[in-house]
């Protein structure tokens, strides 16, 4: 069975990825496919180049991570002209890893999957870890390098906690919750589901 993880900045959904990785599941993180896209020699550096100039190329040849955010906050053409390039070779990889794995269930970790419209169809449930826009802003604060200003321009660029929850087949919410409590729904949830594969014919 495939399923599409998703969570807003600071839900925890990371964790939560680590948890299935233990329940057996096979993890496809769309955030470590996009960094390989763009560290020196990345396939999508050249048409990222092409496209914004070589001012947002580090010198040795991977994207300029901090550039490119403030554009893509401020400007909304900009972020969809970015996406245009990764989203379409995220996704070819994404499928290669999925299938090539040998488990039970695959995961998808997208933190877009609700915004992007592309993920839904190739996912037999979406898992939304949902925690309260103030728990997300002091979580996300308390990461290095992150200012208020910061993250609320993260947080205005992805849906709304009602977007996400309207998208889910299940919800866990991570508001307060314990790591074991969290663990144990993830489990749960994990054992759930894979008995589903094994019985579907």
């Amino acid at each position: 069975m495939r399923i599409g993880l998703t969570g807003g900045i600071g839900s925890g959904k990371s964790t939560v990825a680590g948890f299935l990785r233990e329940a057996g599941a096979a993890i496809v993180d769309t955030d470590v496919i996009s960094r390989a896209l763009t560290t020196p020699g990345g396939a999508a550096m050249p048409a990222i180049a092409q496209q914004f100039g070589v001012e947002f190329v580090t010198a040795d040849g991977a994207l300029d991570r901090d550039r490119m955010r403030a554009l893509a906050f401020s400007d909304t053409a900009a972020k969809r002209r970015l996406e245009a390039i990764l989203h379409p070779l995220i996704t070819a990889e994404a499928l290669t890893q999925a299938e090539a794995a040998r488990a039970p269930l695959v995961v998808f970790d997208v933190p877009l999957l609700v915004e992007s419209g592309r993920w839904r169809p190739r996912v037999a449930r979406v898992l939304v870890i949902d925690c309260t826009v103030e728990t997300q802003r002091a979580r996300v604060l308390q990461r290095p390098g992150w200012t208020p200003e910061r993250v609320e321009g993260a947080l205005a660029a992805q849906a709304t906690r009602e977007a996400r929850r309207a998208a889910a087949d299940a919800v866990i919410l991570n508001d307060g919750l314990p790591l074991a409590a969290l663990r144990s729904e993830v489990m749960s949830l994990a054992a759930r589901w894979g008995c589903e594969t094994m019985t579907t014919p």
